[in-house]
C-alpha cells in the first residue's frame, strides 16, 4: 500500500487533494479529526444547514476557529483554510475541488449532491449509503460515463466487507457469506426514537440523549441500517440476499464459520454467496462472549483436503467439519478511516467499493398499525423499519423502498409487520429520488432469485 507516499508527493508539489464535505454529522466529524492531521489533504469547504452545529462539531474534532475562518472559497484556496457554508450546491460547483464527500444520510439530498458533483467533474465518495441503496448502480454508471469515480466510504462497514470479499476472491476462495456483527433482538424492530434510549443505555457510555441523533441510532438497532448496508454489499459484490432477508443469528466471532454456512451443512443460511448480520445477543437477550458487534467478516470454503489442512495449520477459524473458515475484523472506525477512500479515489482513480448491479433492495415494513393519511417518517423513525430482500423479490411485490418512505402519505391502512408497497402511498412523480430509482430499475433489471417463493404479507 503506497497511498501515504502518494500523499507525500502531493505535499512536495504543493498540490493537496481538495475535499468538499457535505454534512457535518458524526461520520464527518470523525473524518475531520483525522483530515487536519493528514499531509496532502485540504478540506476546502464544509456545507451544512446548521452552521452553529458544524462549528461545534469542528471544535470537538480539534479544529481552531482560525482553521475555518475563510469568508469565501477563494480565501480558503489561497491560505489553506476551510470555508463553511449552508449552500452545498455552491461548494460542489467550485472548479478546484477534487472530490466531494456526501455525508448527509438523506437519500434525496444524496442523489442530488452526487449528480451535481458528477456534472461538475468531481469524484464522489458516497458516505450516504441510504442514497446508494436507492439508486447507487445508476449513479455509479453516470459517474463512469462522466469520467469520474463513484465510491463507497472506507471505514464504514459496507466498504470493509467488500474488501473482505475482494480479498477472498482474489485468493481463489469461494465466498460463502460476508457481513458484519450488530446488537440485535427481534423486539428491536418496534423501537422508536422515544424508546431507543433505554436500549442504548444498556451498552453505550453516553450520558446525555440530546448529544446524539436518536433517530439515526435507532436505525442501527431496529434492523434498518443492517438491511441498508448488506444491500450495498450485495450490489457491489454480486452476492445475493437470502430468501427472507437477514436472520440475525446469534454468534461469537469464533463461531462464524459454523453459523454462516448453508443450512444443508448445518448452518443458518438459505443459500451460498450471500450476506448475513450476526447478533451479539441471544434470543433471550443475554450477551454473547467474544461477539462481533462492531466488526466485519467473510466465510470461505476450502477447495479440497489440502486447503482445509492449511486452514487448520494457520489457525483459521474453521467450522466443525473443517470445510469452512472465517476471517474477521474486530471493529471499524468509520470516518476516522475515510482518508483511505479520499486518497484511493483521487490518487489511483480506484473506488473503495462501487455498485455494479441491482441484486438487493431494502423494503419498508410497518412497525405498528399505520393509518390512512398518516405521513411516514423514514429510516429510524416511528413508522417503518427496513428489511433486506432480493431485488427481484422486491420488484415482484412492488415494495416501497425504505429510502423513499419519508415525508410521504399513506393512501390506506397498513397492518403491523406488513411490507409497504407503492400502492399504499401517494407518490410525487417529480421527486428526484423517485425518478432516479425508476431509472435505476429500468437500466438494471434484477436477476431472478433462485427458489424464492413469495409469501403473503405477514408480521416480520
Amino acid at each position: 500500500m503506497n497511498l501515504s507516499f502518494l500523499l507525500s508527493e502531493r505535499v512536495r508539489s504543493d498540490h493537496p487533494i481538495r475535499v468538499a464535505l457535505i454534512g457535518c454529522g458524526k461520520f464527518a466529524t470523525m473524518y475531520l479529526t483525522q483530515a487536519r492531521q493528514t499531509a496532502g489533504i485540504h478540506v476546502v469547504g464544509i456545507a451544512d444547514l446548521d452552521l452553529a452545529r458544524a462549528m461545534k462539531q469542528l471544535a470537538m474534532a480539534g479544529w481552531t476557529a482560525e482553521q475555518y475562518a475563510a469568508s469565501k472559497p477563494t480565501d480558503a484556496m489561497a491560505n489553506g483554510s476551510t470555508w463553511l457554508t449552508e449552500d452545498a450546491d455552491q461548494l460542489i460547483d467550485l472548479n478546484e475541488i477534487d472530490v466531494v464527500v456526501e455525508a448527509t444520510g438523506i437519500p434525496t439530498a444524496g442523489i442530488h449532491h452526487c449528480r451535481r458533483a458528477i456534472a461538475a467533474g468531481h469524484h464522489i465518495i458516497m458516505v450516504n449509503v441510504e442514497a446508494d441503496v436507492v439508486a447507487g448502480p445508476l449513479l455509479a454508471r453516470e459517474a463512469q460515463a462522466a469520467g469520474v469515480v463513484y465510491s463507497l466510504a472506507w471505514g464504514d462497514q459496507p466498504a470493509l466487507i467488500c474488501e473482505h470479499v475482494d480479498w477472498a476472491r482474489t485468493c481463489g476462495f469461494e465466498v460463502v457469506c460476508a457481513g458484519k456483527g450488530t446488537r440485535y433482538h427481534p423486539s428491536y424492530h418496534e423501537l422508536t426514537p422515544d424508546s431507543v434510549w433505554e436500549v442504548l443505555q444498556q451498552y453505550l457510555e453516553i450520558d446525555d440523549p440530546t448529544s446524539i441523533n436518536l433517530k439515526m441510532f435507532n436505525s442501527f438497532l431496529d434492523g434498518s441500517k443492517s438491511g441498508i448496508e448488506m444491500s450495498a454489499v450485495c450490489n457491489t459484490t454480486g452476492l445475493t440476499p437470502q430468501n427472507n432477508g437477514l436472520g440475525f443469528p446469534p454468534s461469537s466471532r469464533f463461531d462464524l464459520a459454523d453459523i454462516c454456512k448453508p443450512s444443508e451443512d448445518g448452518g443458518m443460511l438459505s443459500r451460498r454467496g450471500t450476506t448475513e448480520v450476526v447478533s451479539s445477543l441471544t434470543r433471550s437477550g443475554e450477551p454473547i462472549p467474544h461477539h462481533l458487534a462492531m466488526g466485519t467478516y467473510v466465510v470461505v470454503e476450502g477447495a479440497g483436503d489440502y486447503a482445509q489442512q492449511c486452514f487448520r495449520e494457520y489457525h483459521m477459524l474453521q467450522d466443525s467439519t473443517g470445510r469452512y473458515a472465517a476471517l474477521y475484523r474486530p471493529t471499524h472506525m468509520i470516518g476516522m478511516e475515510l482518508g483511505i477512500s479520499v486518497a484511493s479515489v483521487v490518487l489511483r482513480g480506484e473506488p473503495t467499493g462501487c455498485p455494479k448491479g441491482f441484486y438487493s433492495d431494502v423494503a419498508a415494513v410497518a412497525k405498528r398499525p399505520l393509518v390512512k393519511g398518516e405521513t411516514l417518517d423514514g429510516e429510524g423513525g416511528f413508522c417503518v423499519w427496513g428489511k433486506q430482500l432480493p431485488a427481484a423479490d422486491s420488484m415482484a411485490r412492488n415494495a416501497l423502498p425504505l429510502g423513499l418512505a419519508a415525508n410521504i402519505r399513506l393512501r390506506c391502512d397498513v397492518g403491523v409487520g406488513d411490507l409497504l408497497t407503492f400502492d399504499d402511498v401517494e407518490v410525487d412523480d417529480a421527486d428526484e429520488a423517485l425518478r432516479a430509482r425508476q431509472d435505476m430499475v429500468k437500466q438494471f433489471h434484477p436477476p431472478a432469485p433462485e427458489l424464492v417463493k413469495l409469501e403473503p404479507k405477514q408480521a416480520a
